[in-house]
């Protein structure tokens, strides 16, 4: 097994490499994943996604199993219940975007026919981008295509999804493949 190669980025940590190996760049077209990244991606803004993914379970719970229909009707007592929940990072601000967010993924369904139309609908034949990457250092933070996405979801009302946020997301999904060359996962 030590002699498996991964990006650098996930460590040892078990919970980390599990993460890496299954889901970081597959791509994912089911809106459910997408709504779940959205709220997980937008609570890591500042932290470090193992900080997100020791406390996934718990937003699972308090955000209704991802479900986005429950967390767009979440209201003030479920506000306070969040606030109130250790397994969840508690940042009114994250609390309420999530629930701002909800209302407006939503919206994109009811626009795009699905959220995942929307977001795939920024690559050519919404196929992922497969970057070459050979070492962490090729990585971008953000591109010009999370710069177009997180500036149309801004314009739209969305919270905690700037450009950055955005690219994680997109890595996370799969819409970009950032594996390296030599890495197991790629």
């Amino acid at each position: 097994m030590e002699n498996i190669i991964r990006c650098d980025w996930c460590g040892s940590d078990p919970l980390y490499v599990k993460y890496h190996d299954e889901e970081w760049g597959k791509p994912v077209y089911d809106d459910k994943i997408l709504f779940e990244f959205l709220i997980l991606e937008g609570a890591q803004a500042g932290l470090s996604w193992i900080t997100i993914l020791k406390r996934r379970e718990g937003y699972r719970k308090a955000f209704a199993g991802f479900d986005v229909n429950k967390v767009a009707a979440f209201d003030e007592k479920d506000v306070e219940r969040l606030m109130n929940d250790p397994g969840v990072v508690r940042n009114r601000l994250k609390v309420l975007a999530a629930i701002n967010n909800a209302k407006l993924f939503i919206n994109i369904q009811e626009e795009f026919g699905s959220f995942s139309n929307y977001m795939w609908g920024y690559l050519p034949d919404k196929k992922p981008i497969q970057n070459q990457v050979v070492t962490m250092k090729d990585i971008p933070a953000r591109t010009e295509l999370s710069d177009a996405i997180s500036k149309d979801m801004k314009n739209r009302g969305f919270k905690f999804f700037g450009t950055t946020i955005c690219y994680a997301h997109m890595q996370a999904t799969g819409m970009v493949n950032d594996h390296k060359l030599s890495c197991v996962s790629r």
